[in-house]
């Protein structure tokens, strides 16, 4: 059974960063995809960033986002990060890893609760 813990979260002022990563059970290379998830309340649920891991690694970003949040993964930690700079409220939200398994299809973990406040 796939498990992914994420850590990180918290409370930062506006312009402020947080890096969140998320402990994945077994090899990074087991997985097609890794990708960070949000939902704001009253929202649904909107992708972040993904990295393709069968596709070298490769990344995808939302446009939101594009050039403030980085994602990479650590194979060795078995570790996807999401490196958040420049946070502004309206990326306040619980934010969920998700994982693409090679054979047991999709998996998310628990949220992280990130709330960008001053």
């Amino acid at each position: 059974q796939v498990q992914l813990v994420e850590s990180g979260g918290g409370l930062v002022q506006p312009g402020g960063s947080l890096r969140l990563s998320c402990a994945a059970s077994g090899s990074i290379f087991s997985f097609r995809a890794l990708g960070w998830y949000r939902q704001a309340p009253g929202q649904q649920r909107e992708l972040v960033a993904v990295i393709t891991i069968t596709s070298g690694g490769s990344t995808n970003y939302a446009d939101s986002v594009k050039g403030r949040f980085t994602i990479s993964e650590d194979n060795a930690k078995n570790t996807v990060y999401l490196q958040m700079n420049s946070l502004k409220p309206e990326d306040t939200a619980i934010y969920y890893c998700n994982a693409q398994h090679l054979s047991s299809g999709t998996h998310w973990g628990r949220g992280t609760q990130v709330t960008v406040s001053s």
